[in-house]
C-alpha cells in the first residue's frame, strides 16, 4: 500500500499537456505547443564554456550540501549587485531548481492544518507541495483587471491564527503580473506584528517589459528581509531549464539550517558541474545574451497581442513579464479542461487549461516560442474559437 501522502498530488497539468503534444508530434501531426513554461534559446555559450571547463578539471566530485564557495559568494554578489540584499554565504543554499527550493522550505515550515496563502491563479505546484506537507491551502483571488495580484486589504481578510506561510510570486506565473513597490509595501505594513513567513519566488525577475520595474520583497526594509526567504534560479532568465539550478537565502538561521539538513539527507549537494556553469551567469557575464532574449519575449508578447486582441468574447491581462498570457474564455466555455482538449484535437494547439491554475474559464499560453508559430498557432485558436459548439 502507498503512503496516504503520496496519494493527496496531483499530476503537474503543465507536464502532462506537453507530453500528449509530444506523443501527438511522435506521430506526425502538425502540433504547435504553448503548453511548456521553458525558453526556447539556447543556453548562453559562457555557461556551456564553464561546464566543459569544469568537467575537464575533474570537478565531477561531491560538494558541500549548500554548494561550492564560489557559486555562493556568486549568489550573494548577484542578490546584492540585482536587488540591494545582503545575504552571508551561510544563508545561501544551491537547490535542484527553485522548485527543490519552495519544496524544502514548504517542508522545513509547514504543519499539519497550517495556513499557506495563495493568490490565485497560481503556479500549479504551490498547493501540492502545501498538501503533501499536511497544510492548507488558502487561495486570495484579486481582480483579472489588476493582473489578480491581492490587496493587502485581502491578504490581511485572510489571515488566521493558523497561517503559516505567504506566497508571493512576481513576475507570476500564469498571469505575467508584476506587484509594484508600493503594492508590496501595503502587503508588508500587514505583515508587521505577525510570526508569517514569505517564500518570494522571484524566477521571472529579468523578463520584464516596458520599462516596468521589479522590486525583490526581502529588500523593502529589516523586517521584510528578516521573514523573506528569497528563491530564484537559471531556469528562465539564464535559459537553463534542464541545468537545474536554483538557490534561496534567508537570514532565518533555523530554516536554513533545517533545510541543509532535509537536502543533506534526500539530494545532497545540487549537480557539481551545473554549480561552475552558473557562476558565469550570476556574475553578469552573460547579461547581453539574456538581455537579447528578453527583447525577443517583448516582441513576441506583441505580436500575440495584436492577434489576441482581435479575438471577439476572451479577455485577458497584458502581461508585464514572465511569457505567458492567461486568457478567459468564460464567454465561450467555463470548462477549461473540455476546451484545451477540444483544441487539441481539432486544431493541433496545445494550451494549459486554467483549472489546473486554480481558475476554471481560463487558458494559459506560452509564448517562448517563434513569432511564425505564435501567428499560426493563434490563428488556429482565432478559428476555433469562432467555430467553437
Amino acid at each position: 500500500m502507498l503512503a496516504q501522502r503520496s496519494q493527496v498530488l496531483e499530476e503537474s497539468i503543465t507536464f502532462a499537456i506537453a507530453s500528449l503534444a509530444d506523443e501527438l508530434k511522435a506521430k506526425g501531426e502538425d502540433v504547435i505547443s504553448f503548453s511548456t513554461g521553458e525558453p526556447d534559446f539556447d543556453t548562453p555559450k559562457i555557461i556551456k564554456d564553464a561546464a566543459i571547463a569544469a568537467i575537464e578539471k575533474g570537478c565531477g566530485k561531491y560538494t558541500a550540501v549548500a554548494g561550492i564557495k564560489q557559486t555562493l559568494k556568486a549568489i550573494q554578489t548577484k542578490l546584492k549587485k540585482d536587488n540591494g540584499l545582503d545575504y552571508e554565504i551561510n544563508e545561501i543554499i544551491t537547490n535542484v531548481g527553485a522548485k527543490h527550493s519552495l519544496f524544502q522550505c514548504i517542508e522545513c515550515l509547514v504543519e499539519k492544518d497550517d495556513e499557506v496563502i495563495i493568490p490565485a491563479p497560481y503556479w500549479v505546484s504551490y498547493p501540492e507541495m502545501v498538501k503533501f506537507a499536511e497544510g492548507k491551502p488558502i487561495f486570495i483571488e484579486g481582480l483579472e483587471q489588476n493582473g489578480f495580484k491581492i490587496t493587502a486589504e485581502q491578504f490581511q481578510k485572510a489571515i488566521t491564527p493558523k497561517t503559516k506561510v505567504l506566497m508571493l510570486n512576481s513576475p507570476s506565473n500564469p498571469i505575467g503580473s508584476i506587484y509594484s513597490k508600493e503594492e508590496l509595501l501595503a502587503i508588508a505594513e500587514v505583515l508587521k506584528n505577525t510570526n508569517i513567513m514569505v517564500l518570494s519566488d522571484e524566477m521571472y525577475e529579468k523578463l520584464r517589459y516596458d520599462d516596468t520595474k521589479f522590486t525583490a520583497f526581502a529588500s523593502l526594509n529589516e523586517d521584510t528581509l528578516k521573514r523573506t526567504v528569497t528563491i530564484n534560479g537559471l531556469s528562465k532568465c539564464g535559459a537553463m531549464p534542464g541545468w537545474r539550478f536554483g538557490y534561496m537565502a534567508s537570514k532565518n538561521k533555523a530554516l536554513v539550517s533545517a533545510v541543509k539538513r532535509l537536502q543533506g539527507q534526500s539530494t545532497s549537494n545540487i549537480c557539481s558541474i551545473t554549480q561552475y556553469a552558473a557562476i558565469p551567469a550570476l556574475n553578469g557575464e552573460c547579461d547581453q545574451d539574456i538581455e537579447t532574449m528578453r527583447q525577443a519575449f517583448e516582441k513576441r508578447r506583441n505580436v500575440a497581442l495584436d492577434i489576441l486582441e482581435k479575438i471577439p468574447n476572451i479577455s485577458f491581462y497584458k502581461p508585464e513579464g514572465a511569457f505567458y498570457f492567461f486568457i478567459n474564455i468564460q464567454k465561450i466555455e467555463k470548462d477549461s479542461m473540455k476546451f484545451c482538449k477540444k483544441l487539441l484535437e481539432q486544431e493541433k494547439v496545445a494550451v494549459v487549461p486554467g483549472i489546473g491554475f486554480g481558475m476554471d474559464g481560463y487558458f494559459r499560453i506560452s509564448y517562448a516560442t517563434s513569432e511564425d508559430l505564435i501567428k499560426k498557432g493563434l490563428e488556429r485558436i482565432a478559428k476555433f474559437i469562432k467555430n467553437y459548439n
